[in-house]
């Protein structure tokens, strides 16, 4: 292992943008295993069957004829009229990375193809670069989604990097999305970024300030119960996390499992139903068809964006229909856009039990 690291470059076959990828592993702006450049490259941390380790990536237009002008993005189509109302400008390519590497950014070629530049630091480097491709979703085949609805034709085209990676670590995916039940989101991620920090494991290399390492099952399960009350997590969520670190390896292997018997294991669990199962399943297993079914805000947004009207969970499935087999490709599309419908209301206040 060097100052620098290991060092791996993967010409994927198709465009990917890395940011838009790996941005589903982001639990709040100050996730101590995640971090964004201003630039484009992602720093990202995990712990690995080998070890922990720290991942560095960036994306750009693999060399060719037209040279360094080819780097630069084509501007995303123009929006489609209609009450969604159209998404964000595209972001400019950004500046040119560190020496070596590729200019961060999303960064389709000519032919489609996109030039990723990974470094990776700690034990888990080498199984990190070798999964590589399948985090950035090597192993996603969206040729079977066909959207009928305007809207999800134009986020394909508006966004052609997308793609549903797979990280192949369940236990990272699993704990915040039980801590992400039935709370608000700022809620959820500020008892992440505190048992992180006091639990999790020291990033190795040259990792940016306050990065960690989620630890390991033994670590989670003798966190004593005063911890998670001063992180502002009540007893049902540490309890559902407590049982499943007890039966962590069989966890793990759900990532070789058909979808089905994937998510029967892990609604074996007391605690995680079909929303926590389904949110960990979309990370860990890169599962498109996994609809987070129970979520507060996404039949909302899904009925508004497909029939102009909000629905409940039902509702949502009957408009998803269409699309089996990519369920979670075209609602995880339809965030993307931004289309939700208008508030009525004050939102919902996040709770402190750290106060009870």
């Amino acid at each position: 292992m060097t100052e620098d690291g290991r060092r791996r470059e993967w010409l994927a076959p198709f465009p990917v943008d890395v940011r838009l990828v790996l941005s589903v592993h982001r639990h709040g702006g100050g996730d101590p295993a995640f971090r964004a450049e201003p630039g484009g490259a992602i720093w990202r941390t995990s712990l690995t069957p080998a070890g922990p380790v720290t991942l560095r990536v960036t994306a750009g237009n693999p060399p060719g004829p037209a040279g360094p002008a080819a780097s630069a993005a084509p501007p995303g189509p123009a929006a489609p009229p209609g009450p969604a109302g159209p998404p964000g400008p595209a972001a400019p390519p950004g500046p040119a990375g560190p020496a070596g590497e590729a200019a961060p950014g999303a960064g389709a070629g000519a032919g489609g193809g996109t030039l990723v530049v990974a470094r990776a630091w700690g034990p888990g480097a080498d199984w990190m670069l070798a999964a590589l491709p399948d985090l950035l979703g090597a192993g996603d085949d969206p040729s079977g989604f066909r959207p009928e609805h305007p809207l999800l034709r134009y986020a394909v085209r508006r966004y052609p990097g997308f793609r549903v990676g797979r990280s192949g670590r369940v236990l990272e995916a699993l704990v915040p999305a039980v801590l992400e039940q039935k709370v608000v989101g700022l809620e959820a991620f500020r008892a992440w970024r505190l048992l992180l920090r006091r639990f999790g494991l020291a990033a190795p290399g040259p990792a940016p300030a306050g990065m960690c390492v989620c630890p390991p099952a033994a670590t989670w399960a003798a966190i004593p119960t005063w911890e998670w009350h001063r992180a502002g997590v009540e007893g049902i969520r540490a309890a559902t996390i407590r049982a499943a670190v007890r039966v962590a390896g069989r966890l793990e292997q759900i990532v070789t499992l058909p979808a089905a018997e994937a998510d029967r294991r892990l609604q074996s669990l007391s605690g995680i139903g079909i929303w926590t199962s389904a949110e960990i399943r979309q990370r860990a297993c890169g599962d498109p068809d996994a609809v987070s079914v129970g979520d507060y805000n996404l039949p909302g947004a899904v009925g508004w964006a497909l029939a102009g009207r909000v629905v409940d969970d039902a509702g949502m499935l009957e408009l998803l229909a269409p699309y089996a087999g990519h369920r979670y490709r075209a609602t995880r599309l339809i965030e993307l856009t931004g289309t939700r419908p208008p508030r009525r209301g004050p939102r919902n206040s996040v709770r402190d039990y750290r106060a009870i």
